[in-house]
């Protein structure tokens, strides 16, 4: 019998001994020249153009201007407002969706006889397209029309217009952010209540703790792992809204409920200032890096 040659070996080894060093690597190099090709290249190319003063209607040619445009955004007032915006937007809807969220993971969770119907219906404001979302929202808090001035209506009390004040407005596109993404989190924080073993609350039975006590000492604890993978996320996303108050207020009255997702789409794309536009979309890119370190810093402290 003919002798194998080294190259078959040594595919013959990488398939029978799958802890190789060589089988990973041979593996994961696809996946990591993906990455590179999906997320590196964009983010370096983004990063580079960032350093030039790029206006295309100008019609001078790219410029190196070093770190100029983010000393400019330092300097901008308006980057600071729509920043401030977007910090509101985050502090108020992360928490808020987060809450929802686990109650309609709780309640998908109950012991239904029939649960596809329950859980079926946490898909619906998660399917439903973002602007489409701020569209429908923006006709329920419409202020001669919409149903939520008319429940105010019914129930007596004065009704309100909603898009012509800042705070009002505000509160408008966060109650809708939260019924959008809330839905998300549960789909999340149910995926996590599934892997708790059933035995830990039958023990708990057996010993006399009430629900209360079974959540906080069972389901939290257990549960706590998904929530920092829903809130990552959930920040990531709140950090990048654009499409709601864009469809519901344009960021009115003023800039009241710009974003700072809005601002770069209107530096870019409305007045084609590619540089300054990059360098506001490199300063979102920190803060998402930055609050997702802080949670796994959270994550490494609290195991």
């Amino acid at each position: 019998m003919a002798t194998p040659r080294p190259s078959s070996r040594l595919r013959l080894y990488w398939l029978t001994d799958p802890s190789d060093r060589g089988l990973a690597v041979m593996l994961l190099t696809p996946l990591v020249l993906l990455v590179g090709l999906v997320v590196v290249y964009p983010v370096a190319r983004l990063f580079r153009t960032s350093l030039y003063n790029h206006a295309l209607t100008s019609g001078m040619p790219p410029e190196f201007v070093g770190f100029e445009n983010f000393l400019l955004i330092a300097e901008d007032p308006v980057f600071w407002r729509v920043l401030g915006s977007t910090a509101i937007i985050t502090a108020v809807t992360v928490p808020g969706a987060l809450l929802m969220g686990l109650a309609m993971a709780l309640m998908a969770n109950l012991p239904f006889r029939r649960k596809w119907p329950v859980r079926l219906s946490l898909l619906i404001p998660w399917a439903l397209p973002l602007a489409f979302a701020g569209l429908i929202f923006a006709w329920f808090f419409h202020s001669e029309y919409g149903v939520v001035n008319d429940l105010l209506r019914r129930f007596g009390l004065q009704p309100v217009i909603w898009f012509n004040s800042p705070f009002w407005s505000m509160a408008a596109v966060c109650l809708t952010i939260i019924w959008k993404t809330s839905s998300f989190m549960a789909l999340i924080l149910l995926a996590g209540l599934q892997t708790i073993p059933r035995s830990l609350y039958e023990a708990a039975d057996v010993d006399g703790a009430g629900r209360w006590r079974q959540f906080r000492e069972i389901t939290l604890p257990l549960l706590r792992p998904a929530i920092v993978v829903a809130l990552i996320f959930r920040t990531i996303t709140a950090l990048q809204t654009f499409d709601i108050p864009y469809t519901m207020t344009q960021g009115g009255p003023g800039d009241a409920t710009a974003t700072l997702a809005m601002y770069i789409h209107e530096n870019t794309i409305s007045f084609l200032d590619l540089g300054y536009g990059s360098a506001l979309a490199v300063v979102m890119f920190l803060l998402s890096m930055l609050m997702t370190a802080a949670y796994l810093r959270m994550i490494r402290a609290r195991g």
